[in-house]
């Protein structure tokens, strides 16, 4: 089987897993890890603490702790501690698809019934990794790769709004913002093509780094938080407390699972992308348990549950580059923004718009994987059956989520809030319950004789 290395020459060993680049090469490429998940990690806390009528403080001290969470857990996951951690260039942050159902128990239980509900899940999920092996017959190519080309697709439209100013943003749409994200586009395009070494594998970071320049002398930043943010701040754990809800407890488990089928997707998301193979057993395991110890580890911290963000699956797939030292890098940089709250500043007022340019591809990349994924799989009747009812109801349902308002609330909640969850049931729950076609001869014949060249 192919990898990265044999599709980019360009690669050597300093960029494989176990690979380090010197710092003047890790550095800038761990710095595009964190600009690309940054304004992810950070717009989960504030669309949480706008819904709870919290203060800007308050706000400001949970985006503190979300960059303090996102790299502690980053450097477990690319560097694996016993069982836990996958050991793969994985990057974690707050999770967008806890968002619905933590606001509607803050709303009932306050922000210390989300943190509770979330520190209990996670060690469920941890649980659910531990025992992964057995579980993985229930996650075929057919099933994580749906759910990755369901994460990529669900994304987009999201990565379009980035790329017109951010949703609600009052020059939404305008000239100035689209002409910004089609500079970081073309920018990273041309780079990624044109170029060769470090230029090109840093295409993602040359493209923000221009579009924030070039937003600048078009007078889109303003620097006055960046001004008022403190140099140096630690936060502080279990500042809000916890407590326990059966009910909240339950929403946040069922979220938990499809969590863990999302991590799965992303984990061979970065090895069929990156490497060019499958996710091994332990690589899958460890990712998952690292993926819920850490949600756990955020509630103390009072940040919302953590794991793998989509967004930098697809800067390895688009690079190529699995050195988990780069990720590690990154994730430095991550832990020193949430200590220096004025570095954290200055990240945060980069424009949607320019960020956009960029997550356009990303997200893209993401669904690209997931048809990789897919087709490893025989595409036969059954296969092609998964992936239609999986993809049409989880994207449909996620684009139109009024059409189960007259469900209970607790299950409007979870299911309505994003096609992901959906499309994950229904691929799992398919993959199970229907009968696996039998291979033909021809097929048969095609898939011994795959197996014989693969041997060659």
């Amino acid at each position: 089987m192919s990898n990265a290395k044999d599709n980019n020459p360009n690669l050597d060993s300093k960029y494989d897993v176990d690979g380090k680049p010197p710092l003047k090469e890790a550095i800038p490429l761990g710095l595009q890890h964190v600009l690309a998940m940054f304004a992810g990690n950070v717009t989960v806390p504030l669309i949480i603490a706008g819904a709870l009528g919290l203060t800007i403080g308050e706000k400001t001290f949970l985006i503190q702790c979300a960059m303090l969470v996102a790299g502690i857990a980053t450097l477990i996951q690319a560097n694996r501690v016993g069982p836990v951690g996958a050991n793969l260039p994985i990057v974690m942050g707050t999770s967008f698809g806890f968002v619905p159902t933590s606001i509607a128990i803050g709303k009932q239980f306050g922000l210390s019934g989300i943190l509770g509900a979330a520190f209990v899940g996670g060690f469920f999920e941890a649980i659910l990794g531990y025992f992964l092996k057995p579980l993985r017959k229930y996650f075929p190519p057919i099933v994580t790769g749906t759910v990755l080309l369901t994460i990529g697709l669900s994304l987009l439209p999201t990565g379009v709004k980035y790329f017109a100013g951010g949703a609600g943003a009052p020059d939404f749409g305008s000239l100035q913002n689209l002409a910004l994200g089609s500079l970081v586009l073309v920018t990273i395009i041309f780079f990624n093509q044109y170029f060769k070494g470090i230029l090109r594998m840093a295409a993602i970071l040359i493209g923000i780094i221009v579009g924030y320049i070039a937003a600048i002398f078009m007078g889109k930043v303003d620097f006055a938080s960046v001004a008022d943010a403190a140099w140096f701040s630690i936060p502080t754990p279990m500042t809000y407390g916890m407590t326990f809800h059966g009910s909240a407890i339950i929403a946040m488990l069922i979220l938990y699972v499809v969590t863990t089928v999302e991590t799965v997707g992303d984990i061979s998301g970065i090895t069929v992308g990156g490497a060019g193979r499958e996710a091994t057993d332990k690589e899958l395991s460890g990712g998952v348990i690292a993926d819920g110890l850490a949600s756990s580890f955020a509630a103390i911290f009072n940040a919302f549950p953590n794991t793998s963000f989509s967004q930098n699956v697809g800067i390895v797939s688009l690079t190529g580059i699995m050195s988990r030292y780069v990720v590690s890098v990154g994730a430095f940089f991550l832990i020193l923004a949430a200590l220096v709250p004025k570095l954290g500043a200055i990240l945060a007022v980069m424009p949607q718009s320019v960020l956009g340019g960029a997550a356009v591809i990303m997200f893209a990349m993401i669904a690209t994987s997931g048809i990789v994924l897919v087709t490893k799989d025989d595409l036969n009747q059954r296969n092609l059956l998964i992936v239609a009812v999986a993809l049409g109801l989880g994207l449909g349902l996620g684009s139109v989520p009024e059409a189960l308002q007259h469900l209970p609330e607790s299950v409007n909640l979870i299911f309505s809030g994003s096609g992901m969850v959906v499309s994950c049931m229904i691929a799992l729950v398919l993959n199970i319950i229907l009968p696996k076609e039998k291979q033909s001869a021809v097929e048969k014949s095609k898939a011994t004789t795959k197996g014989a060249a693969a041997n060659i």
